[in-house]
């Protein structure tokens, strides 16, 4: 398996510099295609205006959408323009309520999306939205870039979440060049269940199953010390300082984890380091 056809998506550019960067330098190591969705978002809830409005509303913010596009579009293209790589661009605009179906239709047809942080000061409801449909809709790994991200993937030192979840076996599959890649994959199980399928050997089946793929695995059985299994995995990624982390996404409902937080929802808010999901 390889990463050959690689999807960004761009909705503001000032944000996404770190997500376009780590996507070229990939692109280029796996010989890939990079798509770049330059997306126009109109935010418009037409039913919120007085009558006779709504019409007139749209079409101004119809408008002002398609500009953005254009304007995202101009300057991905300038960026990549002195690229050694193969790539294109399309501009296209979404209402807020129909991102999903429009970015998770072209998220199907990658092999790997790459993705900006999509909580944080400055960031909109469409950076969620992408990255929900591509994990969804679009059943396709996607690889989450902190802010500022100036480092290399694919990474020396891995840290795979293990907690027997289809989830989590879907992403170790679908992260498989990575794992690969590496110099050494630390299968990381916190908190084990005493009387789960593997009480007796946390992480060995995972651990034999990489070692037939040729990577170099090893098991780190850790206690829950801190409240959230979230903060044990991040305090062991930089005691370890691993370079990547591969984990499911969305164990529970995105209601809940909306609400009430979960690993994932924290994983993606407070990660300094790249991390691949699949769900």
């Amino acid at each position: 398996m390889a990463y050959k056809t690689m999807l960004t998506i761009v909705t503001e550019m000032a944000a996404a510099k770190a997500q376009i960067d780590t996507a070229i330098q990939l692109a280029r190591r796996q010989d890939a295609h990079l798509d770049v969705l330059c997306l126009g978002v109109d935010r418009t809830q037409t039913g919120y205006y007085y009558a006779g409005a709504s019409a007139f509303v749209q079409q101004e913010a119809v408008e002002r959408s398609q500009q953005e596009a254009r304007d995202i579009e101009a300057a991905v293209r300038e960026r990549l323009a002195g690229e050694d790589i193969r790539w294109s661009s399309e501009a296209l605009v979404a209402q807020i309520g129909a991102i999903g179906a429009v970015t998770g239709m072209r998220a199907r047809f990658a092999d790997l999306v790459i993705s900006g942080r999509p909580y944080g000061e400055g960031r909109g409801l469409e950076l969620e939205a992408t990255l929900e449909a591509a994990l969804f809709e679009g059943q396709a790994p996607v690889l989450l870039v902190p802010d500022g991200y100036t480092g290399e993937v694919p990474a020396k030192r891995v840290v795979v979440a293990w907690n027997q979840s289809d989830e989590a076996l879907d992403a170790v599959r679908k992260a498989m060049p990575f794992l690969k890649a590496a110099d050494l994959v630390d299968i990381t199980v916190i908190d084990p269940p005493t009387h789960g399928p593997e009480r007796s050997d946390p992480g060995g089946q995972l651990s034999q199953y990489l070692a037939r793929q040729g990577v170099k695995a090893e098991v780190s059985v850790l206690a829950k010390t801190m409240p959230r299994i979230s903060d044990v995995l991040n305090r062991h990624v930089r005691d370890t300082n691993a370079d990547l982390v591969v984990m499911g996404a969305y164990g529970h409902s995105r209601f809940r984890e909306a609400i009430l937080g979960g690993a994932t929802r924290h994983m993606l808010e407070l990660s300094d380091t790249p991390v691949v999901m699949a769900h």
